[in-house]
């Protein structure tokens, strides 16, 4: 099954084994391309290829894109969507830090349209945390948990409404794990997950369990 959503934050040229480990996958739903906290201010090459590879392997790249909590302008947001899709030909966005509450609907659906119009195939919203069901009907999937192994072994289930959709539209990240996430993940509704051995102030610099832990030389 094509579970993994593996958000790798190091340039293929940094630790080209674990960029090789990704790509023989065949477990990846997708991944997620971050050149510079986003698109950056010019296209690397290095990136565009590995994205070129990805896609010839039938997986799915989305472009890492902030929105800080509804706080960034909605043209800078359109802006590095625009660049992902002209540069690396992402398939798909991910947008990071995205608000939860009822509030900020209204922004992200602008967002999601944006989005859609830039070519997104898939557009994941990471919230970090449950949001308002609302933004389901903007996203394939959303990111439900990103934390800590140790918060999300004692984390509360999740809301009821949840078990009303398929698993495939919630995804959980974990950093810090010490261990694969799929059966635990599935226990709490989410067929698509991402567990990494790295910690602390970059732990995505790290690959998945179960793709080897290679961290950069």
């Amino acid at each position: 099954m094509r579970h993994l959503l593996v958000p790798y934050y190091e340039h293929p040229t940094t630790n080209p084994t674990a960029w090789q480990a990704i790509l023989d996958s065949p477990r990846l739903y997708g991944v997620i391309l971050n050149p510079a906290s986003g698109p950056g201010t010019h296209p690397d090459p290095a990136f565009a290829a590995t994205a070129d590879r990805l896609r010839d392997r039938g997986t799915r790249v989305l472009g890492y894109v902030d929105t800080d909590y509804a706080r960034r302008p909605h043209a800078d947001v359109v802006r590095d969507l625009l660049r992902h899709r002209d540069w690396y030909g992402v398939t798909g966005a991910f947008l990071d830090q995205v608000s939860s509450g009822p509030e900020a609907l209204a922004h992200y659906r602008r967002l999601a349209v944006a989005a859609r119009a830039a070519g997104a195939g898939s557009l994941v919203l990471n919230h970090g945390t449950h949001p308002d069901p609302g933004y389901l009907k903007l996203a394939d999937v959303l990111v439900t948990f990103e934390g800590t192994w140790e918060t999300y072994r004692s984390a509360e289930p999740p809301p009821a409404w949840t078990r009303t959709y398929p698993a495939d539209r919630f995804c959980h990240l974990v950093y810090g794990a010490d261990t694969d996430l799929t059966a635990l993940a599935a226990e709490r509704g989410a067929a698509l997950h991402c567990a990494v051995p790295g910690d602390g102030a970059h732990p995505w610099g790290t690959l998945p369990h179960g793709l080897g832990a290679v961290t950069p030389q």
